[in-house]
């Protein structure tokens, strides 16, 4: 009786945390690139520009992850403030775009395309 009484607090202490704690969602911030890639460039840089001056970050923001004591990330409650959190969210859609906008190339002179004979 006693060991059923100890899993279902320790069932319970851990149901509680899901969806909810530190390492979860600052993993959530992270953002496939590839979402960007039918964005065609000028549009993903102005959309880029305007969410870095919304919250005031830096066009080369990455997002940034706290170091939780050991081993309890998960089970570490997420207690930063609104704005923070949208934020972090922030700087995770401006590193995607600068991961799409770099693997397409995007804002470097466009090579030609002919061939041209020496001399």
């Amino acid at each position: 009786m006693r060991w059923n009484i100890l899993v279902l607090a320790s069932c319970l202490a851990s149901a509680g945390c899901v969806g909810n704690s530190m390492s979860e969602r600052q993993d959530a911030d992270v953002r496939s690139s590839l979402q960007y890639d039918s964005v065609p460039c000028d549009q993903l840089l102005a959309q880029r520009a305007g969410l870095a001056r919304q919250y005031r970050l830096p066009v080369d923001a990455k997002p940034s992850f706290s170091n939780p004591a050991m081993g309890f990330g998960p089970f570490t409650p997420d207690m930063r403030s609104k704005s923070k959190r949208d934020s972090d969210q922030a700087r995770g859609k401006i590193d995607a775009m600068n991961r799409s906008m770099a693997r397409r190339e995007c804002g470097k002179p466009a090579k030609p395309d002919e061939l041209g004979l020496p001399g």
